[in-house]
């Protein structure tokens, strides 16, 4: 093995000691993503506050658009699923997340497009933008004050809201959300009113306190999932919409903090043929020749295994007019577990919490946030620097 590659430094296997040492933690952890992370609740204030400095009010002048396109990559490219969640299926029109450069080719005057990027020069959203005030679109751009982004929307004279760059994009999600689900109240398409936001914010205050670096391991809930992932190949999947958009955020941060590869997506889905994960060669195989007099906390050594995490979306949509849906998704998840439990895969479980859509989407987001910093710190990586992100920009001169 060769250590040291392109900048790539930690070790194999998870150290649980360093955990619960928020000296060591510190020490890992030098560019602050925990601190960054801790921060969810404080974006949500701070955007709420600047988007309502950018006169969003304008959009609604020309009535309801034929469409909305949140156009932006990674992060940015996820707050487009946060709306289009939140907005649920009684949306009056299409909520479109679209990750590639330009903007669908059916895009004009009638419809909406909302270019978002953290560092206000990611080629997709500065090319939607583009594309955007050529064809005569309503524009709305989110990103980094005093970028290419923000030249674009005062040249196309359109509304901008600027998110201060305090952390990278992954760290920053509800920063960029904010102003993207407060464009589309604008527009009439979503309620979020400033009780959910206050809400929302002090949801993930709440979380990052429970997650905080100096609470021990069997109390912090994002350190005792970190070390149930801790060697395993990651499955997770969402119970319902909502969830499956915090699901996909989960390896999207699993990916990126810990370099985990994980399975992601909707508990539904999974039913029709992923779910054949759990009778696999890391799954049911693996655990059927599992050494039942060993000590679970303890690494046998016989290889990888599966490790699910099922998030768990059990409150009502207002917008339904029947809980059947939410029915479904309940048998689905109890019957996922039961074939988790029977084939001896260990499964984790988030169960969301609040009243409104986004105060539960934060609920199923925070933990796991804090959980994929923690496995990088526990590998004795720096969740912050990532040289593989950082090669890819400069390989493809983004």
């Amino acid at each position: 093995m060769i250590d040291g590659t392109a900048g790539v430094s930690g070790r194999r296997d998870a150290d649980e000691a360093l955990l619960d040492s928020p000296e060591a933690l510190a020490e890992h952890d030098p560019g602050g993503m925990l601190r960054h992370t801790a921060s969810a609740g404080a974006q949500v204030r701070e955007s709420a506050a600047l988007a309502a400095e950018a006169n969003l009010a304008v959009l609604a002048d020309d009535g309801r658009p034929r469409a909305v396109v949140i156009a932006g990559i990674g992060t940015a490219g996820r707050t487009g699923d946060v709306l289009a969640t939140v907005a649920g299926p009684r949306c009056p029109v299409p909520v479109i997340a679209h990750r590639s450069a330009g903007v669908p080719g059916w895009v004009g005057a009638a419809d909406v497009v909302i270019a978002v990027s953290a560092s206000g020069r990611s080629p997709e959203a500065l090319g939607a933008a583009e594309a955007a005030h050529r064809r005569g679109a309503r524009l709305v751009a989110v990103g980094a004050p005093d970028s290419q982004l923000q030249s674009v929307a005062e040249r196309a004279r359109a509304p901008f809201i600027p998110v201060p760059r305090r952390a990278p994009a992954r760290a920053s999600l509800w920063a960029l959300t904010v102003p993207v689900l407060l464009a589309a109240r604008s527009l009439g398409l979503v309620k979020v009113n400033e009780a959910d936001l206050a809400e929302t914010a002090a949801r993930l205050d709440a979380d990052a306190d429970r997650c905080r670096p100096a609470a021990e391991s069997f109390v912090n809930p994002a350190k005792s999932l970190a070390l149930g992932l801790a060697g395993s190949v990651p499955i997770v999947w969402g119970s319902s919409p909502l969830a499956t958009v915090a699901a996909r955020r989960f390896g999207d941060t699993l990916s990126a903090n810990a370099r985990y590869p994980v399975v992601t997506g909707a508990l539904g889905e999974a039913g029709r043929g992923r779910v054949g994960l759990l009778d696999g060669v890391f799954g049911g195989l693996a655990e059927g020749e599992r050494d039942i007099f060993a000590d679970p906390s303890e690494d046998d050594g016989e290889g990888t295994r599966l490790r699910l995490v099922l998030l768990r979306d059990g409150g009502l949509n207002a917008e339904d007019d029947t809980d059947e849906p939410l029915a479904v998704e309940e048998r689905r998840a109890d019957a996922v577990q039961t074939l988790a439990e029977r084939r001896g895969v260990r499964c984790d479980v988030v169960t969301a919490e609040g009243g409104s859509a986004l105060e539960r989407l934060a609920s199923l987001i925070a933990v796991p946030d804090f959980a994929s910093i923690y496995l990088a710190l526990a590998h004795g990586l720096d969740p912050m620097a990532v040289p593989a992100i950082t090669e890819m920009k400069e390989l493809s001169n983004q």
